[in-house]
């Protein structure tokens, strides 16, 4: 028979006990050599510090430390507050958190610890893998409950399907399955070729794909009115980075793909694009399950959202608001439009302090960019006292949107976000009228 498990995306760490207690903690390394992190592992409410009495008097458990999802978001969100850069994903977080020169760091994030071999062992308590881990529960160690014997290779490969079905629903990053030959006494036989072992093998998942659950669909508005659905997905891990939106294109795309709410749904990541949804795995589909039906009002302003007729007689692939300027999405969106890097390029107005100061009413129109300073003089709630602000960061914007007072036309026909006209346009567009007066008055 032959084992198979997960293969926890995390960091490999090897425990030894001596009289059953935890006496030295080691990062793998390079197999040669590896970190003292005894202080840090320590802190780790998964590893036990003292074996029962039923455990031989010296062992070395070889295992994964990793960091669940929620924890990994909920440390992100504390780096973010902080001001701190946040991780990439859970496995440079756990790498980070265990190598922390300060073991009072380590003890306040959320490591765990999963068992599922051993370096040496004068006795071993079974003759076979499984028995061996089995005991390895029954001390006290975590191990992972989805390790299953498998019988043939039918058997096996229908569990590396069955474990990456699973893997949304896991809590933690796996990016495969490690398969070894149960019985030790082959182990043995097989031995090893430099570092890795003959009896066991990993089947890893491909890289840029994943299976996750759609979680919910959410509509946004875009600043020329199109409602950009996008999918809410459980968080999960592809190509190295922690995804938990994907686009959806269009409603056509949609309806095409037949993709539904709480759909088990593969997600791709490639290159550095977007990650986007394959499609759904039929045989997950919950049986209560009923296909999306796009909105044709826009969440933001409650207007009538149309798909337009094409002058070759098509209709518009985008449904649009038809709220225009009394839609907030859209105002917002022209805002954040105009002070991008492209056009007005405002250092200091990014998309977050637009959003701020649309909500508190502070900047409506783009105008209102540069009347702030002025009404921040006459008002009583200055800008200065607000969360996050002070004097020196006030000014500095202050001095960034007069340096903008005049900007190159390109930039202002571009900033303006009328639709189909991009930068190539825009240059067009100033170089024919020269002026912003001339481009006024004829348009």
């Amino acid at each position: 028979g032959v084992t198979a498990e997960p293969k926890i995306d995390g960091l490999s760490i090897s425990l030894r006990y001596e009289d059953r207690l935890l006496a030295q903690a080691a990062t793998r390394g390079d197999g040669a050599e590896g970190e003292n992190v005894t202080a840090n592992v320590l802190t780790i409410g998964d590893v036990p510090r003292v074996l029962p009495p039923q455990a031989p008097d010296l062992i070395e458990v070889r295992g994964e430390i990793y960091m669940s999802h929620t924890d990994f978001a909920a440390l992100n969100r504390k780096q973010t507050e902080a001001g701190d850069r946040p991780f990439a994903n859970p496995r440079n977080a756990a790498a980070g958190t265990l190598r922390q020169l300060d073991p009072k760091i380590t003890a306040s994030r959320p490591l765990r610890f999963f068992a599922y071999a051993w370096g040496e062992a004068p006795e071993l308590p079974g003759t076979t893998q499984m028995e061996v881990i089995q005991a390895f529960g029954r001390w006290g160690l975590p191990v992972n409950p989805l390790m299953t014997l498998c019988n043939s290779v039918d058997e096996m490969l229908s569990q590396y399907r069955r474990i990456e079905e699973r893997r949304a629903d896991l809590g933690y990053d796996i990016d495969g399955v490690v398969y070894k030959v149960n019985r030790l006494d082959w182990q043995q036989r097989l031995g090893f070729v430099s570092r890795s072992p003959r009896w066991g093998l990993a089947h890893k998942f491909s890289a840029e794909k994943a299976t996750t659950i759609l979680e919910g669909i959410d509509i946004q508005v875009g600043r020329t009115g199109a409602l950009t659905p996008v999918a809410r997905l459980r968080p999960v891990t592809v190509g190295g980075v922690v995804v938990s939106n994907a686009t959806l294109h269009n409603e056509d795309e949609i309806a095409r793909k037949d993709i539904r709410i709480g759909d088990t749904v593969v997600v791709q990541r490639a290159g550095d694009v977007i990650p986007q949804i394959l499609g759904y795995v039929a045989e997950r589909r919950p049986a209560d399950s009923v296909p999306y039906v796009f909105p044709t009002i826009c969440p933001a302003c409650g207007s009538h959202a149309e798909r337009e007729e094409r002058t070759t007689g098509k209709t518009d692939a985008v449904r649009r608001c038809t709220g225009g300027l009394i839609c907030p999405a859209q105002r917002v969106e022209r805002l954040k439009h105009f002070a991008s890097r492209n056009a007005f390029d405002i250092e200091g107005l990014g998309d977050k302090i637009i959003e701020e100061f649309y909500a508190d009413g502070l900047i409506q129109s783009p105008d209102d960019i540069f009347t702030l300073e002025a009404r921040d003089k006459r008002s009583l709630k200055r800008l200065k006292d607000r969360e996050g602000w002070g004097e020196a960061s006030v000014r500095k914007l202050f001095d960034a949107i007069d340096a903008r007072r005049s900007v190159a036309l390109d930039r202002f026909v571009f900033a303006l976000g009328i639709r189909h006209v991009g930068e190539t346009t825009a240059r067009i567009l100033a170089r024919a009228y020269g002026s912003a007066e001339s481009f006024r008055d004829q348009m």
